[in-house]
């Protein structure tokens, strides 16, 4: 209980994970290939691949659907497939190897099939004739980044240690902007680590936080509404089965799930801050959160939000003052798009709709756009369709 732990993790940037994938590799291991002037440049290539790869995590989904953790035993794995095959043949059996190694060796992790071909992609390119023959291959449109002529181990690592120390996002094949996400992102974590680091306890009127918190989860439970009963709004619309008012129930249906989930969170965490109920992992999630003024992972499954607690909470009302202002009345003068959960089903039910109307293949009508340049509240008048 009093031993420290220590975690080995990935160095960020191209040049230290090369720096630490040359590392790994010995004299004796790098001089076992009989091939060793087509040995040393794939070699590079696999290491470069690698690295990218553990590199293309911090944009985030623009770099891979689902951040994976390849490790050194992907790559040593792959090095002695590498090794073997060049020994075995003549030619290189390209085609196997970028199977073995995307698809078997580093795609036996992957489960997305965008990321798979996203590494498919990347070997394609290091792997390939061009790689062997041309002088100075690149590996990316940036020109310091290429495949080393042959020679010794150390000749690749004096290599790798010129290589610029913070990497572009050509460096990857990515777009600039992805940059601006990633430094975002980056941003982010360190602000929020560094709220978590400050003392729990507030000195506003000598209110603790328990009582902070206790206070926004009865503003909460009070002016957030419950739930609808579905059947009662079913039977409502009951003489209009239109696909609009389909699209009403569903909506109804997933604002119920998450306004459930809040009162019922809401009443547990404020038994669990007295020490009626057990504080679970997501109560103390929801603790942490509003004790912070954010929205708690558990409730932002219905609909995705950035928005801080109050605001969201606000935002919350007014969906559901429109939602309940359709159910009360007929179809509204104006529909607040984002104000759905799933704004797809709205516009897919307003296509089914025109084409019941008029008899035509909904596959032969498109979206047109006319500017109303009026405020929501001046707008009386039903649309003609």
């Amino acid at each position: 209980q009093n031993s420290v732990k220590i975690t080995n993790e990935p160095p960020r940037g191209l040049r230290a994970n090369l720096l630490r994938m040359y590392s790994t590799v010995t004299e004796e291991s790098y001089g076992e290939c009989r091939t060793a002037h087509k040995y040393s440049k794939l070699l590079f290539c696999l290491a470069y691949f690698h690295s990218v790869l553990l590199e293309r995590r911090k944009f985030q989904t623009l770099g891979l659907n689902i951040p994976y953790d390849f490790n050194d035993t992907d790559f040593a794995v792959s090095d002695d497939l590498l090794k073997t095959y060049l020994d075995e043949y003549e030619e290189v059996p390209w085609d196997a190897l970028k199977y073995l190694i995307s698809e078997a060796n580093y795609g036996g992790r992957v489960t997305d099939e965008l990321d798979r071909r996203v590494l498919n992609s990347y070997l394609h390119q290091f792997y390939c004739e061009d790689a062997l023959n041309v002088p100075n291959y690149p590996l990316s449109t940036m020109t310091q980044y290429f495949v080393p002529e042959h020679g010794t181990l150390q000749s690749f690592r004096d290599y790798a240690v010129t290589l610029p120390t913070v990497d572009q996002a050509e460096a990857f094949g990515q777009h600039p902007n992805a940059d601006i996400s990633y430094m975002i992102h980056d941003s982010k974590t360190i602000l929020e680590s560094l709220v978590s680091l400050l003392p729990a306890a507030s000195s506003s009127g000598g209110a603790t936080t328990d009582d902070l918190v206790t206070t926004v989860l009865d503003e909460l439970m009070s002016t957030v509404p419950h739930e609808w009963n579905l059947e009662n709004v079913q039977k409502a619309k009951a003489d209009d089965p239109s696909a609009l008012h389909v699209v009403l129930f569903q909506e109804v249906e997933r604002y119920n799930v998450l306004l459930k989930k809040l009162h019922a969170t809401c009443e547990a965490t404020k038994k669990g801050i007295k020490g009626l109920v057990v504080m679970s992992a997501e109560l103390d999630d929801i603790f942490n959160a509003v004790a912070a003024g954010r929205v708690p992972d558990a409730w932002k499954k219905t609909y995705p939000s950035v928005k801080p607690l109050g605001s969201w909470m606000r935002d919350l009302v007014q969906r559901v003052d429109e939602l309940n202002a359709w159910i009360s009345g007929t179809y509204p003068k104006v529909y607040w798009l984002s104000g759905y959960t799933y704004p797809t089903g709205f516009l897919t039910a307003v296509l089914q709709t025109t084409a019941r109307r008029n008899t035509i293949p909904i596959d032969t009508l498109s979206w047109d756009f006319s500017i109303i340049n009026l405020d929501e509240s001046e707008i009386t008048q039903q649309p003609k369709e």
